[in-house]
């Protein structure tokens, strides 16, 4: 089963080096043990463009965040796990290294 962790944060600015370096030794963990499947992290939210092209004419771009938030989506992981426990357990170590609250969601 794979499952999303979304890292949320609410203020600008990157992780510090201290937090980057417990990210790197975390994410090493997750390769060793075979949950690594894809990580990143995001720009900030004025970096993003929504697009729309669900009507019939030319599609269109919006700049800025689709959902005005105090928090915001500022990475993610996508891990394997044989059941939920075991990506609860994961996701906890992922909040504690990257210094952030996490979110975790299945995929269906």
């Amino acid at each position: 089963m794979q499952y999303l962790v979304s890292v949320l944060f609410d203020a600008p600015g990157r992780a510090t080096e201290e937090e980057d370096a417990a990210i790197d030794v975390f994410n090493a963990k997750l390769i060793a043990d075979g949950h690594w499947v894809f990580a990143g992290g995001l720009g900030e939210p004025v970096s993003a463009t929504v697009i729309d092209n669900r009507g019939a004419g030319e599609p269109i771009f919006s700049d800025g965040p689709y959902v005005e938030s105090k928090e915001f989506l500022a990475g993610f992981w996508i891990i394997e796990a044989e059941d939920l426990d075991v990506a609860l357990k994961l996701a906890a170590e992922g909040s504690k290294a990257c210094n952030r609250r996490v979110e975790v969601r299945p995929f269906l």
